[in-house]
C-alpha cells in the first residue's frame, strides 16, 4: 500500500475510510491523476467537488463481475484471509474483489516468525488456501489459482521446491543445494523431485482443508460480506472471525 493511502486509511472519517479502501493497491500518482480528472470534471459542470465523485470514480475502474462470480471470488478471497489469520503467517491489511482485477487479499508479512519447516508449510497452505476454499464450498475449482508465473499455485509449488533443493528441508539429499534458475525446470526431469513437491503440496492442501473446514461459518460470513461490500478491512475481517462458531485450529 503506498504512503499515501496508509495515510488516508488512518483518517476517522467514515467517507475517507471508504476512499482509502477503494484507492488499495494504488500509488499516490494513480491518485493525484484521478484527483484532477475528478476535479477538472466538476469544474465544467460548475459544482464543488464530492467524496461521491471520487468514490464514483475508483469504482469505475473496478472490474464488473457477475453475481456468480462475485460470489465465487469472495469465497476464494476468504479463505486466504482466514489461513493468514488463523496461522498467524501474515496480518491481512485488506480483502477484495472487482478492484484491479478478479480478487486480492493485501497483507503483511509476520516478520516475528521464525522461518521453520514447519512455517514454510503453513506458507504454502495461505497459498493454497483460495482454491481450497472453492472446493470446499462448491466442490470443484476454477483455473484462476493458476495459469501464470505469479498465480497462487505457481508461488505454492516454487515454495514445495524450494524446501527440496535449497532451504535444506529435504529427507533427500538436504545439504544439496540446487540454483533457483534450475529446480522448477528439474520437476519436468526429475520424477523423484516431482513427487516429493507434489507430497508437500498435497500436504499443505489437506492442513488449508482442515483449518477451513472448522472455521465454515467465518468462511460464509466473511464471504458474504465480501460479496455485498467489495473491499474489507483486516480488522473487520478479524471481528467475524472471531463472532463466528467454530475453534480455530
Amino acid at each position: 500500500m503506498s504512503e499515501p493511502i496508509r495515510t488516508i486509511a488512518t483518517a476517522q472519517s467514515p467517507d475517507l475510510r471508504r476512499l482509502a479502501l477503494l484507492a488499495t493497491g494504488s500509488t499516490g500518482a494513480d491518485i493525484e491523476r484521478l484527483v484532477r480528472d475528478v476535479r477538472r470534471k466538476t469544474r465544467r459542470q460548475q459544482r464543488s467537488l464530492t467524496w461521491g465523485d471520487l468514490e464514483h470514480a475508483l469504482l469505475a475502474g473496478q472490474v464488473k463481475l457477475s453475481d456468480d462470480v462475485r460470489w465465487r471470488t469472495a469465497i476464494h478471497e476468504a479463505g486466504h484471509a482466514i489461513a493468514f489469520c488463523n496461522t498467524e503467517i501474515a496480518e491481512v491489511v485488506t480483502a477484495s474483489i472487482g478492484i484491479g482485477g478478479m480478487g486480492r487479499v493485501v497483507s503483511r508479512q509476520n516478520n516475528q516468525s521464525q522461518q521453520t519447516q514447519d512455517w514454510l508449510m503453513r506458507t504454502i497452505a495461505c497459498m493454497l488456501a483460495g482454491r481450497t476454499a472453492e472446493l470446499l464450498i462448491f466442490g470443484e475449482a476454477v483455473a484462476g489459482a493458476g495459469g501464470y508465473d505469479d498465480s497462487d499455485l505457481a508461488k505454492a509449488t516454487a515454495h514445495a521446491v524450494a524446501a527440496e533443493t535449497r532451504l535444506g528441508f529435504s529427507d533427500h539429499q538436504p545439504l544439496l543445494y540446487r540454483s533457483v534458475a534450475g529446480s522448477i525446470n528439474e520437476l519436468s526431469l526429475d520424477r523423484q523431485l516431482a513427487d516429493r513437491v507434489n507430497s508437500r503440496l498435497m500436504e499443505a492442501e489437506a492442513m488449508a482443508r482442515n483449518l477451513l473446514e472448522n472455521r465454515r461459518d467465518a468462511l460464509i460470513a466473511i464471504a458474504t460480506r465480501l460479496k455485498d461490500v467489495g473491499v474489507m478491512t483486516g480488522e473487520e475481517i478479524t471481528r467475524l472471525l472471531k463472532a463466528s462458531s467454530g475453534p480455530p485450529t
